[in-house]
């Protein structure tokens, strides 16, 4: 067990070193760290939000905006499932009531017929494990004498909101990712919202506004009729009234509501900021997939020389005029923006539509006061701990107290090295699970000394006593920090957010302290044997 090949050494020396290397910029100031090669270790720790402050938003889907979406293809479904032959009479329209579509039978005799004509149209909600094999459809249907009513089932809203949460978190993330930013925070939070934090940022602001867009693109014809009328001028039929992007501009729009007067932008492949090179001003370009871009070059082809609105969640960007047909699939969005905005519209495009609106229930921007008062909290209980660590294993086991604390030292390092390369990010419960390695470091060298003693009051010699010690140390060692490595696991596992943030400090602390408690303190001892040849152990 004492004897190390050179090649062993080696490898001992530079793992050692490695964590020496990636621990360094982490004390070095920011002038001599900008100043370091590419190719060395110059990364540092990112702090956590508790840490460093940041921006902290909570996300809640709007169930009046979903249940607007749903209620819309529902009334042309229960439409026209009423004018297939025979045709039912209804009077008043189709409305919505609510979160209820209702129609009034026009004959007490045809209610029946009518019921089981909107039945037909009902889907299956795929709430099996698997998605499919639902046992509860979409809707409900209902009549209280003439008066039909449809209902959406909680099923499908659930489902709906369940889908659309999971879809959302991925498209957030891309967006705040996009931001420049590290480690940030994205999770579901309860049934209905999404919890987003961002370290470090400290424009809250444009972090809302790039969250709150739904970013629906749309590319529709203009109607006929002159828009920019009175704004209590109720819109001709085919036709709906869409506000402005631009607040200051006092202007509505009146667009076509016919499905082939509409191009979506959910085929858009990609979306830049870039600059008119006659004008100067920002725009933004954008590019369509093959099958958007031949629905775009139909729609600009049968219509040139009329004008077409460019919408963005309801509200027209811009309106220009159809000068020539677009075919190669890409255009250019113009208004009146800003750099800024230009980048952030081009990042909500390229990074696709939420597939529900959210609206922010909870902003809070963490100062990073917090933070400070944090961070030198948990330097003093660091320093507090190791310092009684290191005074208790000097008092109880002296020189190979020494070595221990040597090895925990390149512990320290090695641990702060891993986090500093993989860009870990570093919290509040993550000091503490530092702190609780330094105190369990040097578990594994009670062990090894305890069992050394034993050893020589047996009455061995310091090499075979030495040897022993380590050796049969060596199961207990393993089975001790296994089990607690796999604890760490599984709070990373099932954790989120300050939990993973100690399970990751944790787990990386129990695999360097086995390195360093076990194979380090034992290639010190053996280098200190083969130089000294005691007569006795010093312990």
């Amino acid at each position: 067990m004492l004897h190390f090949s050179k090649s062993k050494i080696i490898l001992v020396l530079c793992i050692v070193l490695f964590g020496l290397f990636t621990a360094m910029p982490n004390v070095l100031p920011e002038t001599v760290r900008s100043s370091i090669p590419e190719w060395l270790p110059n990364k540092t720790l990112h702090l956590g939000l508790d840490l460093q402050g940041g921006a902290h938003v909570v996300l809640e889907v709007d169930e009046e905006d979903l249940f607007a979406a749903l209620v819309k293809p529902l009334v042309s479904d229960v439409r026209t499932a009423l004018r297939e032959t025979p045709k039912i009479g209804y009077t008043g329209g189709i409305k919505r009531s609510g979160n209820d579509v209702i129609v009034r039978v026009r004959k007490a005799e045809d209610v029946d017929a009518a019921v089981s004509r909107i039945r037909a149209v009902a889907r299956p909600v795929g709430n099996s494990l698997f998605g499919q094999g639902g046992t509860q459809n979409d809707i409900s249907v209902s009549s209280d004498g003439a008066l039909v009513t449809v209902k959406f089932t909680d099923a499908l809203i659930e489902q709906k909101i369940s889908q659309g949460i999971e879809q959302s978190i991925e498209i957030v993330r891309r967006r705040v990712d996009a931001l420049g930013t590290t480690e940030p925070v994205i999770q579901r939070q309860g049934t209905n919202r999404i919890l987003v934090q961002v370290p470090g940022l400290k424009n809250s602001d444009r972090l809302i506004k790039i969250l709150g867009e739904t970013a629906r693109l749309q590319f529709i014809l203009i109607c006929e009729t002159p828009f920019g009328a009175s704004e209590s001028a109720r819109a001709p039929a085919g036709c709906e009234r869409l506000p402005s992007r631009n607040e200051e501009e006092q202007q509505s729009y009146l667009v076509q509501t016919k499905r082939d007067s509409i191009v979506e932008g959910e085929h858009l492949v990609d979306a830049q900021p870039s600059f008119d090179q006659q004008t100067n001003r920002p725009m933004v370009t954008f590019r369509f997939n093959q099958k958007g871009a031949i629905q775009f070059g139909k729609l600009t082809q049968e219509n040139v020389g009329k004008p077409f609105a460019i919408v963005l969640d309801g509200k027209v960007v811009s309106a220009p005029v159809i000068q020539s047909a677009i075919l190669g699939g890409s255009g250019i969005i113009t208004g009146r923006f800003t750099i800024q905005e230009t980048n952030d519209l081009a990042l909500v495009l390229r990074t696709g539509a939420l597939p529900l609106k959210l609206i922010v229930v909870q902003e809070q921007t963490v100062g990073p006061s917090l933070g400070a008062d944090s961070i030198a909290a948990g330097k003093t209980a660091s320093i507090i701990g190791l310092t009684a660590v290191v005074a208790f294993i000097i008092l109880s086991y002296g020189l190979f107290g020494v070595f221990a604390n040597l090895a925990l030292a390149a512990n320290i390092a090695l641990i702060v090295g891993v986090l500093s390369l993989f860009q870990a990010t570093l919290t509040l419960p993550g000091i503490a699970g530092i702190v609780l390695t330094i105190g369990m470091a040097v578990d594994a060298n009670v062990l090894i000394f305890e069992r050394i003693r034993e050893e020589v009051r047996n009455g061995k010699t310091p090499i075979a006593a030495v040897d022993a010690g380590y050796s049969r140390a060596l199961g207990t060692i393993l089975d001790a920090n296994i089990t607690t490595f796999i604890a760490a696991v599984i709070l990373f596992g099932l954790g989120s957010g300050p939990i993973r943030g100690f399970s990751v400090t944790l787990g990386i602390g129990i695999i360097t302290s086995v390195f360093t408690a076990f194979t380090l303190t034992r290639l010190l001892v053996a280098w200190w044997i083969q130089r000294y040849r005691p007569v006795e152990v010093p312990i």
